[in-house]
């Protein structure tokens, strides 16, 4: 038996009859009758604004601690956060315990890549910004790029490495925050360096893309364990070695313990390490490895770049503190969001109603039209506008542009600078990229166009839904991972760390992966002024984790991976929290909406590769007929996916209760464990 109640909250009512509903099941018990009067109450209750929660059954349990949680995109990665918080570290130490296994595990990251983060430290009550990605190399330009014929920097390959920020974002978060030695937070990562046991999705991803790897001499002397077989990288289960990287983690530790030695400070012992890494040895041979194959990594690179302890930018929702990271990231973006659906009623629109997905569809294009031409590293010139684009005035403004029945297809940037008192200096530049690039008349490659990285299916060709689940999770997981933890002290700490995944090239003999980040830069400041390609400059990143305050106390931490979509991702999780009254497990689990309706960051040679989808939308596969055809109306391509999410990980703090709540979602192999 299935009804439609019709109204802005029939997809909350349809999501109440579903067999994992308890709420649904009683419902389905009640005859004609009963199910008439009751649907009328409660369509009575919702217009009046008087909505219950929305809960369901989650397919994973949520975990509870009392001491601390730790939580990240793999299980020996949350492990080694447990053994560090079971040997008295603090969520800082646990934190740098998880990113080293985690590089050391590959997932979807290495050692070379990027780390960024948001800290909160109980002692000052602040939430301070780590930025630690890394930056364009000598001779890295636009006619550099150009010369050899690319639209875009590289997505693979030596010369889409920008200089690795891990290892340095690693020691100065520890240095500064931490409480243990480089040593004791390395251990878990060298004892796995040493040899630990394959897991299944490495393994599969390393057979997928050994046909490149063979192409590069050190990755395949790591990857290519069995050569000439049929499976030539290491098996589910098989023991996997790493001599080299388990060297280099030697050396930095050797560094640390000679200062210790000496008479330094463990601060000034964990920064002899670093200096190893980026100045010493370790450096000379990341060089040589780098520029062998044809990278453009110098020694003065590595030894110039440091990370940067920035404040964080924020706003204020509905009386919660969000904080994010500065605009050489795609964090904004989320703010900005919650600035202009901060003038709608999203509680009255319902949860997933046409209206409410329209609604934040529209929000998130704006946005994203912003950051697609505004963001950029802030320390190079032109300045980004940061302070108009979180305007609230100027969200009323972005606001009132959205049509509250159809998509627009010419949802371009704002101008924010009025709204800090200035002219906006790009105004031709803009007349001209809407000109070139109007993405109404973007027309699609392919049957069923571009999707973001999950499990899509056309709603056009649905006899078409078996996708091969290996090539699914590949898209699903790849880019990055994400880092939550926190301690009874009160650090919190959130964490993206991404770049040198596999297919990744080695530098040299120091099992090092190369980061892949150069391809988020644009070679024409026509896309992007802000963004463009320079030596020592930081790209533009979709790397983004979340924190948020509230009555000036933590409340939230989270992050996601999945490139463009992880702020689509992390604005609907905090809303399902905010709003709607999910539990965080919850919350990590519900279906999500994505739009394709922005330039891609990642992937794709061609300006067509990346260029505005108008109106594509991926939508969760539960989602009613009618409301697919409404939105059909309302000028939206959809697609349906059995996961509309990359993997979702959060903690609550509970002040009330003096308790953590750990939340990760089931889309991945993310995992968490909670004391």
């Amino acid at each position: 038996m299935k009804q439609k109640i019709t109204g802005n909250n029939s997809d909350l009512l349809l999501k109440c009859r579903c067999a994992k509903y308890p709420f649904g099941r009683s419902i389905l018990l009640l005859n004609s009758w009963a199910f008439f009067f009751t649907n009328v109450l409660m369509l009575f209750a919702l217009g009046a604004g008087a909505q219950r929660p929305v809960h369901f059954r989650t397919e994973k349990p949520g975990l509870y601690g009392k001491h601390w949680m730790a939580i990240t995109g793999k299980p020996l990665s949350a492990e080694a956060g447990a053994i560090i918080f079971g040997q008295g570290g603090n969520a800082v130490d646990a934190a740098c315990a998880m990113l080293a296994a985690g590089c050391t595990m590959w997932d979807v990251l290495s050692w070379g890549g990027e780390t960024q983060a948001l800290i909160y430290n109980p002692h000052t009550k602040k939430v301070i910004a780590i930025n630690a990605m890394g930056v364009a190399p000598t001779g890295a330009t636009p006619a550099f790029f150009k010369s050899k014929g690319y639209n875009f920097p590289p997505e693979y390959g030596p010369l889409a490495a920008v200089t690795p920020g891990t290892p340095g974002g690693l020691c100065y978060m520890l240095a500064k925050y931490g409480t243990f030695s480089l040593k004791q937070v390395l251990a878990p990562a060298m004892e796995m360096a040493a040899g630990y046991a394959m897991d299944a999705e490495t393994s599969r991803s390393i057979e997928r893309n050994k046909k490149r790897l063979k192409t590069w001499p050190y990755s395949k002397a790591v990857f290519i364990t069995h050569p000439g077989q049929k499976r030539e990288g290491p098996a589910p289960g098989e023991i996997f070695v790493q001599k080299d990287l388990l060297a280099t983690l030697k050396k930095m530790v050797e560094a640390e313990t000679k200062a210790l030695a000496a008479g330094k400070s463990r601060e000034a012992a964990i920064m002899a390490a670093y200096d190893r890494f980026y100045k010493g040895d370790i450096a000379k041979e990341f060089v040589r490895g780098a520029q062998q194959q044809g990278g453009l990594i110098t020694m003065e690179d590595l030894a110039n770049w440091k990370p940067v302890e920035e404040e964080p930018l924020h706003t204020n929702y509905k009386g919660i503190d969000v904080y994010k990271l500065q605009p050489w990231s795609q964090g904004p973006s989320l703010l900005e969001c919650l600035n202009i659906l901060e003038n709608f009623d999203l509680k009255g629109m319902g949860y997933n109603s046409v209206q409410y997905i329209h609604t934040i569809y529209q929000a998130m294009n704006l946005a994203f039209a912003d950051r697609d031409f505004y963001y950029g590293d802030p320390r190079f010139q032109p300045s980004v506008p940061i302070k108009g684009l979180l305007s609230k005035a100027y969200a009323k403004t972005q606001a009132a542009r959205i049509n509250p029945n159809y998509n627009d297809a010419h949802a371009g940037p704002g101008d924010p600078y009025p709204f800090q008192n200035e002219k906006n200096p790009f105004l031709e530049l803009l007349k001209r990229r809407k000109r070139t690039f109007d993405s109404s008349s973007n027309q699609l490659k392919g049957p069923d166009g571009f999707v973001p990285a999950h499990d899509a299916i056309s709603y056009s060709h649905q006899k078409r839904a078996s996708i091969d689940d290996s090539l699914y999770m590949d898209r699903l997981w790849r880019g990055t991972t994400s880092i939550e933890a926190a301690d009874k002290e009160g650090w919190v700490v959130s964490v993206t760390p991404s770049g040198g995944w596999i297919p990744g090239v080695i530098a040299g003999h120091t099992g090092v992966g190369m980061s892949q980040r150069m391809q988020s830069f644009v070679l024409d400041s026509l896309i992007d002024p802000f963004n463009v390609v320079a030596p020592g400059k930081r790209p533009r990143v979709t790397l983004t984790p979340t924190m948020a305050l509230k009555n000036n106390r933590p409340y939230l931490s989270f992050a996601v991976q999945g490139g463009d979509t992880q702020e689509q991702n992390q604005l609907q999780f905090f809303l399902n929290m905010v709003t709607f009254g999910m539990s965080v497990q919850e919350a990590t689990e519900a279906p999500n909406i994505n739009s394709n309706q922005l330039w891609l960051s990642l992937g794709g040679t061609q300006l067509t590769d990346r260029k505005p989808r108008t109106g594509h939308i991926l939508l969760d596969k539960s989602t009613p007929v009618t409301d697919i055809e409404a939105l059909k109306k309302m000028g939206y391509t959809p697609s349906l996916g059995t996961r509309t999410s990359g993997p979702l990980n959060a903690i609550f703090i509970d002040n009330e209760h003096g308790s953590l709540w750990g939340g990760s979602s089931n889309n991945g192999e993310d995992y968490g464990i909670g004391w």
